[in-house]
């Protein structure tokens, strides 16, 4: 399968209130704290042949959240309400979900990080099956 991308570079408001939440998520989405780079919260995770996927989370003091959102894949619903109670306890603001929320077959949770980026972890059933 060709890889849609590399790498997501996101940008939160504090560093250090951010710390808390991706160190407890993102771990729970199947990525590692491998590399440390000055300035950055780096996390990595196995993509398709044996190729790196990078999240890295860095300040910038002035950033301002918007109705971007980024989705992540679970593979059934009930990863997707594992994954809905991590993102609880690790600090989620603004959650809504985790159901049916997009029409049949789409199950997803979706909230808030402590800078206010909009996240989602969703499953989508093949309802041609």
């Amino acid at each position: 399968m060709k890889r849609r991308y590399d790498h997501i570079d996101l940008r939160v408001q504090s560093l250090a209130e951010a710390r808390r939440f991706y160190e407890i998520l993102l771990p729970a989405l199947g990525f590692t704290r491998r590399i440390e780079i000055d300035g950055w919260l780096s996390f990595e995770a196995d993509g398709p042949d044996n190729i790196t996927e990078f999240f890295g989370i860095t300040e910038a003091t002035l950033h301002q959240a918007n109705a971007c959102r980024i989705a992540f894949w679970a593979e059934d619903t009930a990863e997707v309400d594992r994954l809905a109670e991590t993102a609880r306890r690790a600090g989620a603001r603004k959650m809504e979900g985790p159901g049916y929320d997009e029409g049949p077959g789409y199950y997803a949770v979706f909230f808030e990080d402590p800078s206010g980026n909009c996240l989602e972890i969703c499953h989508r059933i093949d309802r041609a099956k």
